[in-house]
Parts: C-alpha cells; structure tokens; sequence
C-alpha cells in the first residue's frame, strides 16, 4: 500500500508538471500562484504529520517543513503586494491543489510507522517534482527579476529538503 500511494502522488505530480510544460505562457501572475499553491501544499502535509506522526526525526522535519514554506509563502505574498501583482489561479496550481487533496485524503488512511513512511516517500517524490518545475519551467518563465530571484532562493532551499528527506527515508529502510 505504501509503495501504491507514493508512486500514486508522483504519477500525479508529474502530470501537473507535464501540464506545466504544455503551458509556456504561463504569466508573473500565474506562476506566484502556482508556487504559492506548491507551498501550502507542503505546509498543510507537514501540519497532517505533526498531528499522526509520534516519530521525532519526522515530527522535526515535518516543523522544519512547516517552517521553511510558510515563510518562503510569506515572501511570495510580501512580493507580489509590492508588485501588486494579484496571484493568479490557473490550471496547474488547480491540478495541483486537486492532486494534493487526494494525497492528504490517502495519508489520513495510514498511522503509525506506515504513515511516517508513506508521508517521507511523498516528501521525496514533491521536492523532486517541485524541484524539477522549479529548474524547467517557473524560473525559467517568469520575467520580474525579484519573483525569479524568490523562486531561485526556494529551489535552493527545496533541494536541502529533498536532500534532507531522502536521508530520513534512507533511516528508516
């Protein structure tokens, strides 16, 4: 079942990035949102963790996850106010929001061991994924010079936290 909902959530969030792919036009506007999106989606997965998980290597970095996104989102909405820029949803962030739910609904169904499994496999396949649209497609496409500078200081940041996850899942094999 665990190997099932962490391959379920990666095919999922490849798709969202496939879509992303597909759309090359995604605008300033459409891009905050969708990183905006992709951070709450991992403060809420964290929050879901600190309230199941009694592990503490996970409780840790679940309040490290917590943490680093709700302020990444901090500066994100500091921005595009200072920018008044108006985030703007789109069919990613949408995908993505839908995708997450989904996700958040299969890992509620878990406890103990194989719920901190489950939600450090999905901790490994959303950095990666978010990593990837981060390098291949949000920076790349986004044209104010401080959103692209916010998004390279998250990608900097994203990758230590895949790093990190992906040594706590190497712990607990």
């Amino acid at each position: 079942m665990l190997k099932h909902t962490a391959i379920a959530f990666i095919f999922s969030l490849v798709s969202t990035i496939s879509l992303a792919q597909e759309a090359p036009h995604l605008n300033d506007a459409q891009i905050a949102h969708i990183a905006y999106t992709a951070g709450q989606i991992d403060v809420s997965a964290a929050k879901l963790a600190l309230e199941k998980s009694e592990d503490p290597k996970v409780r840790s970095f679940a309040e490290l996850m917590e943490n680093d996104h709700s302020a990444v989102n901090e500066e994100a909405l500091a921005l595009v106010s200072r920018l008044n820029v108006t985030p703007e949803e789109n069919a990613v962030s949408s995908s993505l929001a839908n995708q997450a739910l989904e996700a958040e609904q299969r890992l509620r169904s878990l406890s103990g061991g194989e719920f901190d499994r489950a939600y450090v496999e999905n901790e490994v396949a959303y950095h990666q994924a978010v990593n990837e649209a981060l390098k291949g497609v949000l920076i790349p496409n986004a044209q104010n010079s401080e959103l692209k500078s916010l998004l390279e200081t998250g990608l900097a940041l994203f990758q230590e936290h895949q790093s990190h996850a992906e040594h706590l899942l190497h712990e607990m094999k």
